[in-house]
């Protein structure tokens, strides 16, 4: 029987691994257990203690007793690149970008603090604690709990260079959600069959700073006239009388391959609360079968923004509205009649978190071989466009009229994120009754199709590979220490992403790599360790 479920379980994960469609968000459940994580995260039908809160809430009932849990993570991301630009690129007669052949910088990481915000240290890797408890009445069904755990996270860091070339799509990038209240209650309904429901409270972190340009041909095309114009950056008595091209000076001589502004968002909310319910089935000790659904939200971010212009796009404005037929052309087209150099609010935006549901098998192949293995399913689509409303119309933002932007109180990015299926894999080899080796492995595929992939959010398809030991104690407190490593790769050629580098006339928010191939890699290293206890 155990022969005939094994050979089911490994030809049914075959045949979904060849699924075409399938797709996985790389940001999840990257720092969310030690155990989990040494598993390849394929613990549905076999939850670790007081951390299947996320993972199951019904494995809760299988605690007796109090417990007590102490976690730690230490986490590195890097995301080298590089940049080519194509041998036929004109961006209005601009065809020699100061980037071509350069590659990215060091990157570093920082971390959120939950009702304080992001500090200004950055290091090389970063630390996150966490700690639970759960409470078993003697002779009671009921268990109780709640866990300190970071679900969601991606921190990019590249500020330690300012020339770093992949500043234009994000000098910094922080994504967090952390559930920093997890109330759960779980239900013995027999014993084999158990139930539990969970509602995490998360802090979420959305913030986003990245230096601005615009390699449009439009913007090239004025950039050349101003040449011809005024070759020595000054106006003249007949571009007075005319257009006021170059009215703004030197320093208004557009460049498309210039920086003409960087942008700074920071968005947080503090309460965020879903739902995650699960069942947990072990009809026989080497047999069981796991259910968990956890709930999304469309939550509302709330922060401010900061938008600081170069003197580039100020003074082009400037000139332009000093001269007798700019004004006109303006206000035909829409641009401002000024642009501050800082200009800042508060803004808000809408930003769903996905829902999952996640099912997996457990199997004791031998007395001392355990082998698990689930499958995911994660609603990404919701992450098709990300919109952010400001409280005010913001004067940079106004300049895009030209190009069919209207609504200069908000931006949007096109993320292109679909929904997502993942399947992971973990074995646990019980060497004594104290000791057990782990290794997981999970491939996962990227929600980002490769035509909408930006370094805003660089994540290709990964693979993740872990192991991992537990040690128990006679006084019925256990260690896990895990290592992981994940690394992606990914080659878009110029033209061929229209959130990253195509050149199109309209192309205007937002492609900082016009015709210009990006190859580049996402690796990830990161340590976790914790300390279970009854007390």
């Amino acid at each position: 029987m155990k022969t005939r479920l094994l050979a089911a379980a490994v030809a049914s994960a075959t045949l979904a691994v060849a699924l075409p469609a399938a797709r996985a968000g790389v940001t999840d459940n990257l720092a969310t257990s030690p155990t989990a994580m040494a598993m390849g995260n394929a613990v549905t039908a076999d939850p670790p203690g007081i951390e299947s809160i996320h993972f199951n809430p019904a494995g809760l009932a299988r605690l007796t007793g109090s417990q007590h849990i102490d976690t730690l993570f230490v986490a590195s991301i890097r995301n080298p690149n590089k940049f080519v630009t194509a041998p036929d690129i004109d961006i209005g007669g601009f065809k020699d970008d100061p980037i071509n052949g350069t590659s990215s910088g060091p990157v570093r990481q920082a971390i959120g603090i939950p009702f304080i915000g992001i500090p200004k240290a950055r290091l090389p890797a970063v630390a996150v604690p966490g700690l639970g408890f759960s409470y078993n009445a003697p002779g009671s069904n009921w268990t109780f709990g709640t866990l300190v755990y970071l679900s969601q996270a991606m921190s990019v860091d590249r500020t330690k260079d300012p020339n770093d070339p992949a500043r234009f799509d994000g000098r910094l990038v922080q994504l967090e959600r952390l559930n920093y209240l997890s109330p759960t209650a779980a239900y013995k309904i027999s014993d084999t069959l158990r139930v539990g429901l969970s509602v995490p409270i998360a802090y979420s972190i959305f913030a986003i700073n990245t230096d601005f340009r615009a390699p449009n041909k439009l913007l090239g095309t004025v950039g050349q006239l101003q040449r011809a114009l005024c070759p020595n950056g000054n106006g003249t008595v007949i571009d007075t009388l005319t257009f006021g091209l170059c009215g703004g000076g030197p320093e208004a001589m557009v460049d498309p391959f210039k920086r003409a502004a960087n942008i700074d968002f920071d968005l947080h909310a503090s309460f965020d609360p879903t739902v995650n319910v699960g069942i947990l089935w072990e009809p026989k000790k080497w047999f069981a079968l796991g259910l968990v659904y956890q709930g999304g939200s469309t939550t509302t971010f709330r922060g401010q923004y900061m938008v600081h212009s170069d003197p580039m796009l100020r003074g082009f404005v400037r000139g332009l509205n000093s001269s007798l037929l700019g004004p006109i052309v303006g206000a035909v087209t829409g641009m401002p009649s000024s642009i501050p150099e800082y200009q800042s609010g508060n803004m808000t935006a809408k930003i769903p978190f996905p829902w999952r549901v996640q099912a997996g098998i457990k199997l004791m192949a031998t007395d001392y071989v355990q082998l698990n293995a689930d499958v995911s399913y994660a609603d990404w689509n919701k992450w098709n466009q990300l919109t952010f409303e400001f409280d005010q119309s913001v004067k940079l933002l106004e300049m895009a009229r030209l190009f069919g932007y209207a609504n200069s109180r908000q931006a949007t990015f096109k993320m292109g994120f679909r929904s997502v299926v993942n399947f992971s894999f973990g074995t646990q080899i019980n060497l004594t009754r104290k000791l057990s080796l782990r290794a997981g492995y999970e491939p996962r595929k990227s929600s980002i199709p490769g035509n909408q992939m930006s370094l805003l959010a660089p994540l290709p398809d990964t693979k993740l590979k872990s192991l991992g030991l537990r040690y128990k104690f006679d006084s019925g407190a256990e260690v896990n220490l895990t290592g992981s490593y994940i690394k992606g790769s990914y080659d878009i050629p110029a033209r061929s992403d229209c959130n990253l580098n195509c050149d199109n006339f309209f192309n205007l928010i937002y492609n900082p790599y016009a015709a210009t191939s990006v190859s580049g890699s996402l690796i990830v290293r990161y340590f976790g360790a914790s300390y279970t206890r009854p007390f």
